[in-house]
């Protein structure tokens, strides 16, 4: 067997690998929804029919209270959990909300001028494309936190017939060359499983140095042919 088919091979397994994960992410995500934050939300409103039963004592009424304020924040931690694990505005209300608030809640949290292009109608792709374009996003930004030390940041989205392609470009330090070369996408791990995932469809992700400063990083995904 050569080493061209071996590789094949591995990409389409780690691609299966991938879309279980997903799938696993997603059960478990809606899982914690459905039960747990259903059983939390039960709870917050027997707490609050108790604590209109209980005698009008400042240390129990205090005590009702940080309980109160306990139970909220596990809810607070059970929806962030859940977030991480599958962006549900993903599948219930698409790709260009899913990125547009990852994008502003991004620069909030680091204080850093975002952008977000976005195509003004939801673009027609599967799920797997979908969920490989969020996840680019969500690394690429990472990445711009972790190392570019940059000022601002900006994610395109264009949506043509043949093809969709996310960009994340932003405005830091840059990659000191014109483009990470095949070996040394080994340091780059996140960004390495999402390369795997678009070249399992089909697709390319690239690693670039800005014009001027910064860096930008480039998925392009071809549309499968409509039925």
């Amino acid at each position: 067997m050569s080493a061209t088919s071996d590789a094949a091979e591995l990409r389409e397994l780690l691609g299966y690998v991938n879309n279980c994960w997903d799938d696993e992410r997603r059960a478990l995500s809606r899982q914690m929804h459905d039960s747990l934050g259903s059983s939390l939300t039960a709870l917050t409103m027997h707490l609050g029919l108790l604590t209109s039963k209980l005698p009008q004592e400042p240390a129990l009424l205090d005590r009702a209270e940080q309980m109160k304020k306990l139970l909220h924040a596990i809810i607070e931690t059970n929806r962030g959990m859940q977030h991480k694990l599958w962006n549900d505005k993903l599948e219930f209300l698409g790709l260009r909300v899913a990125l547009g608030e990852l994008v502003s809640q991004f620069g909030a949290e680091h204080l850093m001028k975002t952008q977000c292009s976005l195509p003004e109608e939801e673009p027609a792709c599967p799920r797997s494309h979908r969920v490989v374009l969020l996840r680019a996003a969500e690394e690429g930004l990472r990445n711009v936190a972790t190392h570019a030390r940059a000022s601002k940041v900006e994610v395109i989205v264009d949506d043509m017939d043949d093809s969709i392609v996310l960009v994340v470009k932003d405005d830091g330090v840059g990659l000191g060359q014109a483009a990470v070369p095949d070996e040394d996408w080994q340091r780059h791990h996140g960004l390495r499983m999402i390369r795997e995932r678009a070249i399992f469809l089909g697709g390319a992700l690239s690693l670039t140095a800005n014009e001027g400063q910064g860096a930008v990083l480039t998925v392009s995904l071809p549309k499968p042919p409509l039925d």
